[in-house]
């Protein structure tokens, strides 16, 4: 997906929401926005969102020293989810269709995203989990069912932390042997590394890699190779939150995008509402509102 117009009074707000959430000095406020300011006027609008994301992060570490500057929201939402897995878990269980009320479950927990609101409040995320349960994801779920059971070899790419536990409810409806997590190589606002898989048990149900970059999605390009020769031999690949489809929705591969819709440049893009459940094939859109 394209970098839209819009895009960039975001790539703004993000700057300095997340300069202010490292530091309270003005200067370092100042420097930041002036440094993002200047890109944007110089960037490709052909890229994707997350390409100016990727520069407004590293240009926030390196100007605050500070090499994961989300590491405490993280951890906090890893350990509020976990505190929430057990009855969250009871209820895929005990629904008359687990698979899909685990899809449900992980496109709430799309909710905890830092980049597109850091103010979050676990109220939110409460909210985000008992509108999912109630909104039916239609269209194309029994093609998304068909095409895990046949898939011998599944690339999952993770989002975010906190979130990777809503994950875990639906990963654990799937064929576990036949499935591969991805994080992100290195910290991006609060996207999940190898760190929060291992904090929220996920390294003990699947094997996870990471994919060496310190984007918030998931540009080949930027990518190591060990990461890039699993998405290539990957029968299916399953794609977490706005991110991955920003920077995947274009690459011919089978793939399920599975997100909220959380802004109105995505929600166009994707022809649904904000707020609106998404599980998106490659060739073909299902939405819930």
């Amino acid at each position: 997906m394209k970098t839209f117009f819009d895009c960039i009074p975001c790539f703004i707000r993000q700057a300095l929401d997340s300069a202010r959430l490292v530091t309270e000095d003005e200067t370092v406020h100042e420097q930041v926005l002036r440094n993002v300011l200047q890109a944007t006027s110089k960037m490709d609008l052909r890229d994707s969102p997350p390409a100016m994301g990727q520069y407004i992060h590293r240009l926030i570490r390196k100007t605050t020293g500070n090499s994961d500057p989300y590491r405490e929201i993280k951890d906090h939402f890893n350990h509020f989810a976990l505190e929430l897995y057990p009855k969250l878990k009871a209820r895929v269980e005990s629904s008359a269709n687990p698979l899909e009320t685990a899809l449900k479950l992980a496109i709430a927990g799309n909710v905890i995203d830092f980049g597109v609101n850091n103010k979050l409040e676990e109220s939110s995320v409460y909210e985000s989990i008992e509108n999912a349960l109630v909104s039916p994801v239609d269209g194309n779920f029994e093609g998304f069912s068909d095409t895990v059971s046949r898939a011998d070899n599944i690339l999952y790419l993770a989002d975010n932390a906190g979130e990777i536990v809503f994950d875990r409810l639906l990963i654990e409806q799937m064929p576990l042997g036949k499935i591969t997590l991805a994080v992100r190589g290195f910290p991006v606002i609060n996207d999940a590394t190898m760190d929060d898989a291992r904090a929220t048990g996920i390294t003990g149900l699947v094997e996870v890699i990471d994919n060496g970059a310190d984007v918030p999605g998931t540009i080949l390009q930027e990518c190591n190779e060990a990461f890039i020769k699993r998405f290539r031999n990957a029968e299916l690949i399953i794609a977490k939150g706005q991110g991955n489809y920003e920077t995947l929705s274009e690459v011919e591969k089978d793939i399920f995008f599975i997100l909220k819709a959380k802004c109105p440049v995505i929600a166009r893009d994707l022809g649904c509402r904000v707020g609106s459940l998404v599980l998106k094939n490659s060739t073909c859109a299902v939405i819930s509102e």
